[in-house]
């Protein structure tokens, strides 16, 4: 079968309408992949590396790439809606193991937007505003809920123009960076200077799962499986085209940060691209670079907690959370049981919680559902379909297996019972589901029963 005959094969499938071509999926990929996670954690890492940044954002490249390649290959295969909730299902057809990858997808969005809501309300807005974090923090979430409330149209048209003024920040500090060395400031030198007292290889493996957080945003393009032209072809070049540039863009940020700020000073600091801008002595007023930086975290956060809803309300809809979390506004037709306790608990661990840990905890989820994936793609390497899809050798996926683990070896204790206690949580909301759904049958069954009798 050709390429041509495979895209008019999967054109012809009914569903939703396929518009969306290779150039405007990769501009998707690489505006949610180019999130507000670099705005943040670049001094993070260099607290665990000192000024060799660039190696974390290494390591964390090859795991992003790796499992790339399986979603690739599953997207490609299943052209469908659902991403890896949808691929664990059709490999191993556990109803639970399928809500358990769906859930921590919804958890990871939720506690994602909690770590930007402390970013949001960190160095960023204290160099416009003299306000407590929490206060902020809380507000900020109570402003994004609203929005969610009002429809999915307005956030994603905030996210339009949102994502090209995070874009344009992060070409801002390349071109401030590049000035400073042009002009023989800075120190190059500190980009092969580790931090003092800490194991470099180990420092560079701690420092990585901040790092992969950065790259987080790519497996979100498989719920736009069933509005892509010809995803066979469309998909391998969009994805991996997309990581490659974000990785491009974060890299020269990281040896740019390095060589105008001393390491030290970036991992002091919840602005750590303010610092940048500062130190450089450049026109740009501070106060310009802190408005684009918080509308990047400000856009972020909306994405995640946009997406957390929408998991929580199909899981309802497929009758694997309590009914509630599917009622929606008469008007508006949006989630609002769904919305509100994402906010909820957007807004607790914002105030329990800290950037880097919860960053690190959205890394352990996601790494989770990456597993998950894997072991599918391998599961389903036996299961034959009609058109040609990408496909990638075996080695791929047990590599990104191992990278996964070995990256989950590098996670703290509290990061890990923070996690637990998401499994349990939704372990609690599925057997409550159940239990009703099955009481609905018995009660549906017993109805018939003496309808038929009468």
């Amino acid at each position: 079968m050709t390429n041509d005959t495979t895209a008019r094969s999967v054109e012809a499938q009914p569903g939703l309408k396929r518009a969306i071509g290779t150039p405007l999926l990769f501009a998707f990929i690489v505006g949610d992949t180019l999130g507000a996670g670099i705005y943040t954690l670049v001094g993070t890492m260099a607290t665990d590396v000192g000024g060799v940044i660039w190696l974390p954002l290494l390591i964390a490249l090859v795991v992003a790439l790796l499992t790339a390649g399986t979603y690739a290959e599953l997207i490609t295969k299943y052209p469908h809606a659902g991403g890896a909730a949808r691929y664990v299902d059709k490999a191993f057809g556990i109803p639970f193991l399928s809500f358990l990858v769906g859930f921590l997808m919804m958890a990871s969005g939720i506690t994602t937007a909690a770590a930007l809501a402390n970013a949001f309300a960190g160095d960023y807005f204290s160099a416009l505003f003299d306000i407590p974090a929490i206060p902020v923090a809380i507000g900020f979430i109570a402003v994004l809920t609203l929005i969610n409330l009002r429809g999915v149209r307005e956030s994603l048209a905030t996210n339009l123009v949102a994502s090209m003024i995070e874009v344009t920040g992060l070409i801002i500090v390349i071109v401030i960076a590049a000035m400073v060395f042009g002009s023989g400031g800075g120190e190059p030198a500190r980009i092969f200077e580790f931090a003092p007292d800490v194991s470099p290889l180990g420092g560079a493996f701690a420092a990585s799962i901040v790092a992969f957080f950065s790259f987080l945003g790519f497996e979100a393009a498989a719920n736009m499986a069933e509005e892509v032209k010809n995803p066979t072809k469309a998909y391998p070049r969009a994805l991996f085209g997309a990581i490659c540039t974000a990785a491009v863009v974060y890299l020269l940020i990281a040896i740019g940060a390095v060589i105008v700020v001393e390491p030290a000073k970036l991992a002091t600091s919840t602005g750590p691209l303010l610092e940048v801008v500062t130190a450089s002595g450049f026109a740009l007023p501070p106060w310009l670079f802190s408005v684009i930086a918080l509308i990047a975290i400000a856009n972020g956060a909306l994405l995640f907690m946009v997406m957390a809803s929408r998991v929580g309300y199909g899981l309802s809809e497929s009758g694997l959370l309590p009914h509630a979390f599917g009622r929606v506004l008469p008007r508006r037709r949006t989630p609002w049981v769904s919305i509100l306790v994402v906010a909820g608990a957007t807004m607790l661990l914002t105030v329990i919680g800290d950037i880097g840990t919860l960053a690190e905890t959205t890394v352990l989820l996601l790494l989770l559902v990456f597993l998950s994936a894997n072991v599918s793609v391998l599961v389903l390497k036996k299961d034959k379909v009609e058109h040609k899809h990408f496909s990638v050798p075996r080695v791929v996926p047990v590599l990104a297996i191992i990278a996964s683990i070995v990256l989950l070896t590098q996670q703290t204790g509290w990061v890990w019972l923070g996690t637990a206690g998401y499994v349990v949580v939704g372990s609690v909301l599925f057997l409550a589901a159940w239990f009703t759904r099955k009481r609905g049958d018995e009660k549906r069954a017993r109805t018939g029963a003496i309808d038929t009798v009468g």
